[in-house]
């Protein structure tokens, strides 16, 4: 095997340590050193002096938890790093220490056996902070909001069952009052405004219940922590537009163009995946990473049945969403491909497939520009016409009926 760095080195990275496998090869015998730093700042500081004074050109580590970042940070720009996925790179099972690890990752990157794993720029991991971090505040929100409608499932009032939206200006407004002691259902009805208003005599019959001193307290407690959730959604999104730059903003309106997405979808696309496609090369391979194309499993010659890997899981969750979106618009692609699959793959694997096209499309866009132009709802019909034609022809001679197709004129 051909030896393809001669001075590299492996990290095994904790928490508290890093263990340093400095690897020396050529024309003689392989020289291996290893090492032990710390973790904090001016450890790591030392780490970087003392992989240049070994004339290390290749460093190559594991992805444990979020703890190879600090290290990475502080090498990056002086060696060429590898961020290893820790599943590929297994030691023989009876020979796991830590010095074995860094080790045994030496070796693998010295002969070229590492695919290194794709780590953005440190803006895009900013963006991809913050965009995490607003996906978990939204999560958040709802598991306040669903505690919310317990407690008031628990003190009988049936405000859900009328209001479509529970937390607009109507429902809030009736929420205060029966965190303040409002106990008269025909006031509490009677803040209802616009289309709500017509509903008079239900929200009258769904706000009479029991409610307790437990329930307000509950209720406005919960009610405080939805409104403060709420107001760091909107301190995160005017972070997230204040770091878009020009370049990322014009992709984002492109983005938004694709049916299912919305501005929300395209800027957490973009700080998963980037601007520049080349580091996928297809789209297929972009898929393949963020899991959102099948494995491949096959043996004897035959393809069997494989699930999606485990990809990006944030990218997946979001074209999930985006998918079932699209699904569900009117007279477009998608709501063609999707009753193309729903019947034999069902609703989850249908959703997925769209977000899988979506991703496709998305890389197009943002490498070739343009913007997005539907085929229309009928675009399977019409590479298919011929063999929909048979199979039509074929159902009516089952019924007992002969046909003969002769072309239009």
């Amino acid at each position: 095997m051909e030896l393809l760095y001669r001075h590299c080195a492996g990290l095994d990275v904790h928490k508290e340590t890093v263990v340093v496998s400095v690897r020396h090869g050529g024309c003689g015998p392989v020289r291996q050193e290893v090492t032990t730093f710390g973790t904090t700042t001016s450890e790591l500081l030392a780490l970087g002096d003392y992989l240049a004074s070994e004339g290390v050109t290749h460093v190559a580590m594991e992805s444990t938890g979020v703890y190879w970042q600090p290290v990475w940070n502080i090498l990056e720009g002086n060696f060429t790093l590898f961020l290893a996925n820790a599943a590929h790179i297994k030691s023989v099972p009876g020979r796991k220490t830590d010095v074995k690890d860094c080790q045994w990752i030496a070796e693998l990157l010295a002969y070229g056996l590492i695919k290194g794993s794709f780590v953005p720029g440190q803006d895009q991991r900013e963006l991809r902070d913050l965009t995490r971090l607003r996906t978990t505040l939204v999560q958040e929100k709802s598991r306040v909001a669903n505690r919310i409608e317990k407690v008031l499932e628990q003190a009988n009032i049936k405000l859900a069952s009328v209001a479509s939206d529970v937390f607009g200006v109507s429902g809030r407004d009736m929420l205060r009052a029966l965190i303040s002691g409002e106990t008269d259902a025909c006031a509490m009805a009677d803040l209802a405004r616009r289309r709500l208003r017509n509903k008079m005599s239900e929200l009258q019959e769904a706000l009479r219940g029991r409610m307790t001193e437990h329930h307000r307290f509950m209720l406005g407690f919960l009610l405080e922590q939805f409104e403060s959730v709420e107001s760091r959604i909107r301190a995160i999104e005017s972070r997230i537009e204040s770091v878009l730059s020009p370049f990322q903003q014009e992709i984002v309106e492109r983005l938004d163009t694709i049916p299912g997405f919305d501005r929300t979808a395209a800027v957490a696309l973009i700080a998963e995946i980037g601007t520049n496609m080349k580091q996928f090369g297809t789209s297929k391979r972009l898929c393949a990473w963020a899991g959102m194309a099948p494995g491949n499993h096959q043996s004897g010659g035959k393809r069997k049945k494989s699930r999606c890997p485990d990809g990006n899981r944030w990218i997946r969750s979001l074209l999930t969403q985006t998918g079932w979106a699209a699904s569900h618009t009117k007279a477009t692609y998608f709501t063609g491909q999707y009753r193309r699959l729903v019947k034999r793959r069902g609703k989850k694997r249908a959703a997925l497939a769209l977000g899988h096209s979506q991703l496709a499309i998305a890389f197009h866009l943002i490498d070739g520009g343009g913007v997005y132009e539907d085929l229309g709802p009928d675009h399977f019909d019409k590479l298919q016409d011929q063999r929909q034609a048979q199979h039509l022809v074929q159902r009516l001679n089952r019924m007992g009926y002969q046909v003969i197709l002769s072309p239009a004129a």
